[in-house]
């Protein structure tokens, strides 16, 4: 057998594998939603289209998703200008600090603002202290507490794809128009804006993805405000699955219709911040009252984004039923963290956490790893497939990726590719697998492309097998990229909430459903300690993410 035959029938098996993982799952999903007395129908399309509330929590997702990217805009595009383009005292450590609310893991973001913000949350109990109120002068609900917290947590993409785009802006285009005798609004919305479109476009559709797949925020805060998300969720819990399945596929599809929709927008645009050159030195501000100005500026606004953080790490302190009606809790210790540590039902979702997420990622590694060796190695279609096939797990909402894996892992038919893993310890890292998977996928994808296939050809021509070329060469050469994408995939699978809530069982469940369980019980104290941990692992793997990214 010849080596390029070999390839194609490598690359055969791990579309094969990939097709089994993210694919089949899907179909599957379709066609028993679509099943009615062991047939397919359309029935139940025609059912879903005249349904009302369906179309009403399809409409608010798609509302959701498209506020959630226009205030995200509004708040990390002049953040991004301010400290890309200017230079005042504490610039670099405020620029950092800004884009902390990303390390965050979403339901924990959400408690945060609940503790926070809430209608018995210390911003509220400070205003009815100082005026005197007799109640809460609002309620963190409905769809304006959905967009905070969304605002919160998603302006992070503008902020960074905003800036990155900045810093690679070539300064001579800026100059060239200045010499030309055009304003500064003038070169700005002519110059400036039309070469941070490709940036902008793409921190818009990686919002209105996240933002349409949220789970967290209209979850705990939604009430009676359903999107689809919930809408899914709660149809599998009352054991609706036939209109869960429904519901998921026009996720599913809303999904695949923005995302083809952005992508063929980006395709047809110049990326011109790809364009070489030196960008324009932040400039200085020299009068001193208003870098004080500035600097003041900045602090209080870090101060601000830190606060959910900080409020956390408080609550975490207080007793059970210690703090009633006092504006700041009268008894703090550490005995919410003891009670972590010494019961084991209590640490239980930690451990299991931590196991699911390490398990996950590493085999989302390999297996991103092989599919970008067979990607780069046969290229043409087979190429192109593998690399969508990586791809789709992003562009499918989570909640539907958790109804698609239940469905298909309910019963035991091993010669369909179905087998009996619902409610077992299986499930949970295998749907933590697939949601990372893009993210490994395509930075293996990435990092291969970086890489001359001279070194390995050297390699070979000097006896080495491809096995240790492999790991000699290649794997050091990625291991910034890999690093990186470790320490985001391990912070994905850890904070997960939309996946556990529909594949979790009692000795699976992870921390953040236990966090759940603790709000319901009224264990404020334990349910944000647990928070604190989820916040200090997720800080944890940045820090080696970091490392990586700075190895050489």
């Amino acid at each position: 057998m010849t080596p390029a035959s070999r390839s194609r029938i490598g690359a055969l098996a791990v579309a094969l594998l990939l097709t089994w993982l993210v694919g089949y799952p899907l179909l599957l999903t379709l066609l028993q939603a679509l099943e009615v007395e062991g047939r397919i129908s359309f029935e139940p399309l025609h059912a879903f289209a005249g349904a009302a509330d369906e179309w009403a929590a399809l409409g608010r997702s798609l509302l959701v998703a498209t506020a959630s990217v226009v205030l995200a805009a509004l708040v990390g595009v002049p953040l991004a200008f301010v400290f890309a383009r200017t230079d005042f005292p504490g610039r670099r450590i405020l620029g950092a600090l800004v884009a902390l609310p990303v390390a965050l893991p979403p339901l924990v973001g959400v408690i945060a603002f609940l503790f926070l913000y809430g209608e018995s949350g210390f911003v509220p109990r400070l205003l009815m202290d100082l005026f005197d109120l007799e109640k809460s002068p609002w309620r963190l609900h409905g769809l304006g507490a959905i967009l905070l917290v969304h605002t919160y947590s998603m302006y992070v993409y503008f902020y960074l794809f905003t800036r990155a785009a900045l810093a690679r802006m070539d300064g001579a285009s800026l100059e060239a128009a200045a010499s030309l005798g055009s304003g500064a609004w003038r070169t700005f919305w002519r110059v400036t804006v039309p070469q941070l479109y490709p940036a902008l476009l793409g921190a818009a559709l990686l919002t209105f993805m996240t933002a349409l797949g949220s789970f967290s925020a209209p979850y705990i805060f939604g009430g009676g405000y359903r999107v689809m998300t919930t809408q899914i969720v709660a149809s599998k819990v009352s054991g609706d699955l036939a209109r869960a399945n429904l519901e998921s596929v026009a996720l599913a599809a809303l999904a695949l219709i923005a995302l083809i929709a952005v992508r063929t927008l980006q395709g047809s645009m110049v990326d011109a911040t790809s364009a070489h050159g030196v960008a324009p030195r932040p400039r200085r501000i020299r009068r001193p009252g208003v870098r004080l100005a500035f600097a003041v500026l900045g602090w209080t606004l870090a101060i601000v984004l830190l606060l959910p953080h900080l409020t956390l790490m408080l609550i975490s302190l207080v007793p059970s039923g210690t703090w009633t009606t006092e504006l700041l809790p009268p008894v703090l210790d550490f005995g919410n963290y003891r009670e972590l540590a010494t019961e084991p039902e209590r640490l239980r979702p930690m451990v299991n956490s931590v196991w699911m997420a390490a398990v996950a990622t590493l085999g989302a590694v390999a297996l991103g790893l092989l599919t970008a060796r067979r990607a780069r190695a046969t290229r043409g279609r087979m190429g192109d497939a593998l690399e969508a096939l990586v791809a789709l797990p992003w562009a499918i909402p989570g909640t539907v990726f958790a109804v698609a894996l239940a469905a298909t892992f309910s019963v035991s038919q091993p010669w369909f590719g179905r087998f009996l893993w619902v409610g077992t310890p299986i499930i949970l890292p295998l749907a933590y697998l697939v949601r990372v998977l893009p993210i490994t996928g395509r930075a293996a994808i990435a990092g291969l492309r970086q890489l001359d296939p001279a070194l390995e050809e050297a390699a070979w021509s000097l006896g080495a097998s491809r096995t240790r070329s492999f790991f000699r060469i290649v794997l050091p050469l990625m291991r910034p990229v890999l690093a990186a994408a470790v320490g985001l995939s391990f912070i994905t699978a850890l904070g997960d909430f939309v996946v556990s809530i529909v594949l979790y069982t009692y000795e699976t469940r992870p921390i953040s459903i236990e966090i759940l369980s603790t709000l319901r019980s009224q264990s404020f104290g334990v349910a944000a300690a647990y928070g604190v941990m989820l916040m200090l692992l997720s800080a944890a793997a940045f820090l080696v993410w970091g490392r990586g990214e700075a190895a050489p």
